[in-house]
């Protein structure tokens, strides 16, 4: 049985010419405010009931068809959700800069990275990869400055190395076709991306076929291609009660982790590593630095990640979302927002700052505004009720992912 839902949580929204205003607070109101023109009405394919267990706080999907084939080659962008509000980047700014750190506790979790083993696989790419080269420092209408670059820099290749390599490239399927997103490592077999590349925002539905590429560089998968047993979301996302500033496209927890299935009795994480995390923290009055990786495909067809780096600010307009400036639209969704991102250096008659933790995750790629024009995007923050539960629940299902 299918059912045809509106989706807006992957299409892109645009207010009507009628509508001047938008109430934060009145979901009936926000919902009739934009209209999807990107997959509009798309069939989604109803889940059996069987392979979902909706708790109270976390809903899991048992992956019954790990297999199933996505096609690589003719992939479409997940379209990046899109907020109409009008930003204020002024007014947001000062804010984040007169206010605390966001409520509630904060915890910790550091990465590892990994032996860097390759088994490379073939898979293919979308098109030839863009000329080389570096662009200079960019920003939209609001100001907000930022670069985004390619992750490798001219014949050299990053994705072979950490922390490039525990990020890649997210496939799945929606009724037939085949998305893009991204994602990346963050337990030795877990993965963290964007709630809105697993389900339909509201809908109760999962989507399917993951595989998971870490450190994809086109046409390579340099360490193999990894499935899915398991994906996880917060229940309120999947039953559309997330309490979102916008409408399943602005909400407190698009984030979700899947369960890799293991090869040869063993998880990626092991070769590529894994990225630390943070919840509840990494911001000095609503303000951090963050280093964003992803593959969207407005960028060299999406076949080479690409870096962004930033200051983000605490939005408490947009559910408390991170902003940032970036360059990146559809297939970047999913990706890790990082902070103190590289190499960390020897200590030689220096001293650690207060937030020492290297290359840990705070956020993941979650959505951009209706307009291209102020070149940001929003990210839900890292907290205990989203990340620290999700993991809490996925470990406990699968140990051995987590150990």
């Amino acid at each position: 049985m299918k059912v045809i839902y509106p989706s807006t949580s992957c299409g892109i929204m645009t207010p009507r010419k009628s509508q001047t205003t938008v109430n934060p607070r009145s979901k009936r109101v926000r919902f009739a405010a934009f209209t999807t023109t990107t997959l509009a009405f798309m069939a989604f394919t109803l889940v059996a009931n069987a392979q979902v267990s909706k708790g109270k706080d976390v809903t899991v999907l048992k992956v019954q068809n790990p297999s199933e084939a996505v096609d690589i080659v003719n992939a479409k962008a997940m379209p990046l959700p899109k907020n109409p509000q009008q930003p204020n980047a002024t007014q947001d700014t000062i804010h984040a800069l007169l206010s605390a750190s966001p409520a509630g506790p904060s915890g910790f979790s550091p990465g590892f990275d990994g032996s860097g083993v390759t088994s490379p696989v073939l898979v293919g790419s979308s098109a030839a990869a863009d000329s080389d080269g570096v662009s200079s420092q960019d920003w939209g209408t609001n100001n907000h400055p930022f670069t985004t670059v390619r992750a490798d820099l001219y014949n050299r290749t990053t994705n072979l190395f950490y922390p490039y390599r525990a990020a890649g490239k997210l496939f799945f399927n929606i009724n037939g076709s085949t998305f893009v997103c991204s994602a990346s490592m963050i337990k030795r077999g877990v993965v963290v991306t964007a709630a809105h590349c697993v389900a339909n925002y509201g809908a109760s539905q999962f989507y399917s076929g993951w595989q998971f590429m870490p450190g994809y560089h086109s046409p390579n998968a340099p360490y193999g291609v990894w499935t899915v047993a398991q994906a996880w979301i917060k229940t309120a996302y999947f039953n559309g009660t997330d309490g979102c500033a916008v409408f399943g496209v602005v909400c407190p927890d698009d984030v979700a982790v899947l369960i890799l299935n293991p090869q040869n009795g063993g998880y990626v994480g092991s070769t590529v590593g894994w990225f630390g995390y943070w919840y509840g923290g990494g911001f000095v009055n609503g303000i951090t630095q963050v280093t964003q990786l992803g593959y969207p495909v407005g960028l060299n067809n999406g076949n080479l990640m690409q870096r962004t780096d930033s200051y983000g600010y605490t939005s408490s307009s947009n559910s408390n979302n991170t902003i940032i400036g970036s360059n990146m639209n559809g297939g970047s969704s999913g990706g890790p927002w990082i902070a103190n991102f590289g190499l960390p250096a020897v200590l030689t008659g220096e001293t650690n700052g207060s937030f020492p933790q290297s290359n840990v995750i705070i956020g993941v790629t979650s959505w951009g505004y209706t307009s291209t024009a102020p070149k940001e995007q929003g990210a839900s923050p890292f907290t205990v009720n989203n990340i620290q539960s999700l993991l809490n629940s996925a470990c406990g299902s699968v140990p051995a992912a987590c150990s």
